[in-house]
């Protein structure tokens, strides 16, 4: 048990390092190649930091281990909103202007009823997979579109989000060290931690699921934890919150889209039965926030923590198999 602890722990530190390099690496060569700021925010960071779950859940498929596949993206959307949001609201209380981000908050709760629809055979297929990237196609150049032209006032996000990212690399060489770096961490920090993470599992009794849902996906989330975190604490909510709706797209259209068309993904029946819901239902929740024009609380950052240390509970004790 102790070795697939520690197992576990060098993937995650492997996948942490080598989001973060990635991410300046790739920062700093689209600054050099004179790419826009806006596009560097929406694509490099937006979906950047949610690199470890990329190549978790690719290597998961691939060994054909779909429940962790599954599981590191749902249980990552999850503790995106939940346990970051939470712990971001406690930091600093999150003052959010509705129009710079209604557009990313209608589209992960309709990225999640998608999930809900293609899952009803109980297996994401090669078709499904082609469906979730096509929509990931459209959303971004909705986004690029409407931002460029300035009819959704969200291009200073996604400009404010590569500006979180500092301390990048200057020289030719030390970048393409840096993106080499990152993607060599990605791939041996994911190897890494499928094996613990499989370990683990069969020490505890649990299914694979359980842990994919909840250990996987907080280690695969810590780059979402970092830029999230750190824009609370200069009290850049709307980075915050759109850093997390970003990832949440990103992991149901990208990943799970990418995942799936390399190797078709059964479903667990508890996924089916529950974290869906749950994954829905905290969207839901995060979506009637950014509607009403207030402020995510201290008080709401609490409960939503506590909400998160219930599901957790819940996924090891009731839906254990």
């Amino acid at each position: 048990m102790m070795l697939n602890l520690l197992l576990v722990a060098i993937g995650v530190l492997c996948l942490t390092a080598g989001g973060e390099a990635l991410i300046r690496g790739s920062l700093a060569a689209a600054n050099r190649l004179g790419i826009s700021p806006l596009l560097s925010g929406l694509l490099i960071v937006g979906f950047g930091t949610s690199a470890p779950e990329l190549v978790v859940s690719i290597d998961a498929a691939l060994s054909e281990r779909p429940d962790i596949a599954v599981g590191n993206v749902v249980g990552s959307n999850i503790g995106n909103i939940l346990l970051i949001l939470g712990l971001c609201a406690l930091i600093s209380p999150l003052a959010v202007k509705p129009l710079v981000l209604r557009r990313d908050g209608v589209t992960v709760v309709a990225a999640s009823i998608l999930f809900l629809m293609l899952v009803g055979g109980d297996a994401l297929a090669r078709s499904d997979a082609a469906i979730f990237l096509l929509m990931l196609i459209a959303y971004l150049s909705w986004a690029y579109w409407t931002e460029r032209s300035g009819v959704a006032p969200s291009a200073g996000l996604h400009i404010a989000e590569g500006e979180e990212v500092a301390s990048l690399p200057k020289t030719t060489l030390w970048i393409v060290m840096a993106v080499v770096l990152g993607l060599v961490l990605l791939i041996i920090g994911s190897q890494v931690l499928l094996k613990g993470a499989v370990g683990i599992a069969g020490s505890l009794g649990v299914s694979e699921a359980v842990i994919g849902l909840t250990l996987v996906a907080v280690g695969t989330s810590l780059p979402e934890l970092s830029i999230s975190v750190i824009a609370a604490f200069r009290r850049h909510a709307d980075v915050a919150i759109g850093n997390i709706l970003g990832s949440n797209i990103f992991n149901l259209l990208g990943i799970l889209g990418i995942s799936a068309l390399l190797q078709p993904l059964p479903v667990h029946e508890r996924i089916l039965q529950f974290d869906q819901w749950v994954m829905l239902g905290t969207s839901l929740i995060l979506l009637l926030f950014l509607y009403t024009g207030s402020r995510l609380s201290r008080l709401e950052g609490g409960l939503l923590l506590l909400g998160y240390g219930v599901y957790v509970s819940l996924s090891f004790t009731v839906f254990a198999s």
